[in-house]
């Protein structure tokens, strides 16, 4: 969604970015993606409130009074929706069998960048909007050598090549004026080869040019792509918004009833209005009166005699059950469209399961979600990782053996250590000389710093062994010239 024109919608009128010293070609290019960034910018900025839970409901029919709609009732479904799939695609780490990552400098590329981090926050609005993209760039004085930024589709949006699978140029704003007009005070233009930055200062923009081998260094984090939609789709569908914005409408419903229909209803024979006012004459608040602070009513001499007493009654309040069952027939809606559980938004009925299997059955559907999204989301990543790399350690374009770099996931399943060391042991009953390996310790389910502690003590216990041996070998000498080599003679048993 972050590129992809609306079809059937006219073109949206937006003012033109002029900008000195680009070419014909880059001048076009430039304002194509901007105008292709800003009609795609209201339904992505909608999505975005759904989820930070700002998206306002406009009041519908008469019944319910207009200040209900004005109490800010918030919902979080549709963050509940985009962060419990997100949260099970978490990356572990990266492995290269061919080579050693630690050589290329990857703990210093993971720790400087935070990219863990940089990772999950692109794939967050690579569901919520449907696309996302990884900026890779040279860093400048006092900056890590390579650095990784993600972008979401409120800045960003480039021209995906349907043959390549990959970018042909990227638009990302890095600045906008703060006077409401949604104009770019900032940008940066990524194409083949060359990367344009420009900041407009005092009204005259500034431009900078530079060169590099790394192609667009730009790589999109697509959800659910398709050749109909090759930007994606957002997680946040129309019926999953259609059904938070009706379960929205029903809290204000079910705000109106406690406010007015909770109370009981009464009504007065035999009293005058001096029963709902006070001593000095004044009107008695309404809450008052809606709580029966009126405690007692005098007669009334002057009526007939069957209404000389006053006489309260009543009618009974109304039950909110109704509203609360529309509630949970709208959070099962949701969680069915979402492919969530139940128990991910139900407010009442909730059943948990009895079982590690019955837990994984209710939850099929979510967990096959997640193991589609890391599936689209994995090559991009890896492709960001080895440009990161090759930039880092001044490679200049990207060689070809860092393709051989993966990305090691976490288990979308949420597995206990038990059960992960379990399954381990099963099958390196099978390959026991896994044991010996960094593969076996991963599916006994030891985290890549314990595999690393792991191993650094198994090679100096190793080590240390080896001289013992050494030192301990029958006939040899105490102490040996350190300039005159130690042949097989001098160790011979005579």
């Amino acid at each position: 969604m972050g590129g992809q024109r609306r079809e059937g919608v006219g073109r949206l009128t937006v003012e033109r970015l002029t900008i000195p010293g680009l070419s014909d070609d880059e001048d076009r290019t430039l304002n194509l993606l901007f105008e292709q960034l800003m009609e795609r910018r209201p339904d992505n900025h909608k999505r975005s409130m759904f989820y930070d839970g700002k998206n306002a409901v406009r009041q519908v029919g008469s019944v319910v009074p207009p200040q209900y709609f004005r109490l800010a009732i918030a919902l979080g479904w549709s963050a509940k929706a985009v962060d419990t799939l997100t949260r099970r695609t978490r990356l572990d780490g990266f492995e290269w069998a061919e080579g050693d990552l630690g050589s290329l400098g990857i703990d210093e590329l993971v720790d400087s960048n935070f990219l863990l981090s940089e990772f999950a926050q692109a794939l967050t609005d690579s569901a919520l909007h449907g696309v996302s993209f990884l900026v890779t760039t040279r860093g400048t004085d006092g900056e890590p050598a390579a650095l990784v930024h993600a972008k979401d589709a409120l800045s960003a949006t480039g021209t995906l090549n349907p043959r390549t699978r990959r970018l042909d140029d990227l638009l990302s704003i890095t600045a906008w004026d703060q006077d409401g007009t949604e104009r770019p005070a900032g940008l940066v233009l990524y194409l083949d080869g060359v990367t344009i930055t420009a900041a407009r200062t005092a009204g005259r923009w500034q431009v900078d040019r530079s060169e590099h081998d790394y192609g667009i260094p730009v790589e999109p984090l697509i959800y659910k792509p398709r050749p109909s939609r090759r930007y994606g789709q957002s997680r946040l569908t129309r019926p999953i918004m259609g059904l938070h914005a009706q379960a929205l409408r029903e809290l204000i419903r079910l705000e109106g009833h406690m406010d007015v229909y909770s109370y009981p209803e009464m009504w007065m024979l035999g009293a005058d209005m001096g029963a709902f006012k006070n001593p000095d004459g004044s009107q008695r608040p309404v809450w008052q009166v809606m709580l029966g602070r009126i405690k007692g009513l005098e007669d009334n001499p002057d009526k007939p005699d069957d209404l000389a007493r006053a006489e309260v009654k009543q009618f009974p309040s109304a039950s909110p059950e109704p509203h609360l069952k529309a509630l949970g027939v709208y959070a099962k809606l949701f969680a069915r469209e979402a492919s969530l559980p139940d128990s991910a938004v139900a407010i009442e009925g909730l059943v948990n399961p009895t079982s590690a299997d019955a837990y994984d059955a209710s939850q099929y559907e979510l967990i096959a979600e997640a193991e589609g999204a890391r599936d689209d989301w994995d090559t991009p990543i890896r492709r960001t990782v080895q440009r990161a790399l090759a930039i880092q350690n001044g490679m200049g374009a990207v060689p070809a053996e860092l393709a051989a770099i993966r990305s090691r996931w976490r288990d979308v399943r949420y597995q206990s250590r038990a059960a992960a060391a379990d399954a381990g042991m099963k099958q390196l009953a099978a390959v026991p000389w896994l044991a010996e390996t960094e593969v076996g310790l991963e599916l006994l389910g030891l985290d890549s710093g314990q595999i690393k502690r792991a191993m650094a003590d198994r090679r100096r216990a190793q080590a240390g062994a080896m001289l013992d041996a050494l030192v301990a070998a029958p006939g040899r000498p105490a102490e040996s010239p350190a300039d005159e080599p130690v042949t097989a003679a001098d160790g011979a048993v005579g």
